[in-house]
């Protein structure tokens, strides 16, 4: 009998990559337009490269590629690159299709929702009161609240508890095999891997089921629930 479901929050309910994008590109425009002279797609590479080496929170990246690029942080620089990446942003963070659907659902089945995030914890609920879930959820776990990365048992552990939950009656979904699903499965939670959300291109994910929609939650329950 499932009674609760874990989720993961980026790239699982909002398309963390797309706006990060977005954001990263609207940037290098504000610091073109400020009058750095840079290749657009050579500041982008970089830049994401840059969030790949130091994390994808990283808040002094543009910092860092001011410094690298003209040897010092020019302020004006900065500015129109942290006020065009905020807009861009808020302007394109939004949840995958059928998010709202399912999570309504789920609620309407008396079914105990989380999130499991490695985020820190400001991150994640700017990000959750952006989209209008932040009264979803009964419980929202972050890095700053769990002080343990996935795959690590012990967020997925915490949730547990605060869920009031055992691990046969959780489902865990998110798009890192080696992150969500590995953790999730330490602790015997039944997992489902995300794949529209995929930016590795995975193919065995290790998870006891795939899901190209975020709905599919709605019929493993069900059905999981009539058996």
């Amino acid at each position: 009998m499932i009674k609760a479901v874990i989720f993961d929050l980026d790239n699982t309910l909002l398309d963390f990559m797309k706006m990060k994008e977005f954001a990263v590109k609207a940037a290098i425009t504000g610091m073109q337009e400020a009058g750095l002279d840079i290749d657009s797609d050579e500041a982008y590479d970089r830049i994401i490269e840059m969030y790949n080496e130091k994390g994808w929170e990283n808040q002094q990246i543009f910092d860092l590629y001011l410094t690298e690029k003209i040897g010092h942080v020019d302020n004006k620089l900065l500015a129109a690159a942290i006020v065009s990446y905020r807009r861009a942003r808020e302007a394109n963070l939004q949840v995958y299709p059928n998010v709202n659907n399912t999570l309504s659902q789920l609620m309407k089945m008396n079914i105990k929702l989380a999130i499991v995030s490695d985020a820190p914890g400001r991150e994640a609920w700017m990000r959750l009161y952006y989209l209008n879930l932040h009264h979803i959820f009964d419980v929202v776990l972050t890095f700053d609240d769990t002080g343990a990365r996935k795959p690590s048992p012990i967020p997925f552990k915490m949730a547990l508890d605060k869920l009031n939950s055992s691990a046969e009656n959780t489902l865990m979904i998110g798009d890192w095999p080696e992150r969500d699903v590995e953790g999730a499965k330490q602790l015997g939670i039944k997992t489902i891997f995300a794949r529209y959300g995929d930016t590795f291109g995975t193919i065995e994910s290790g998870a006891d089921w795939d899901v190209d929609d975020i709905h599919q939650i709605v019929d493993i329950v069900s059905k999981l629930n009539a058996a």
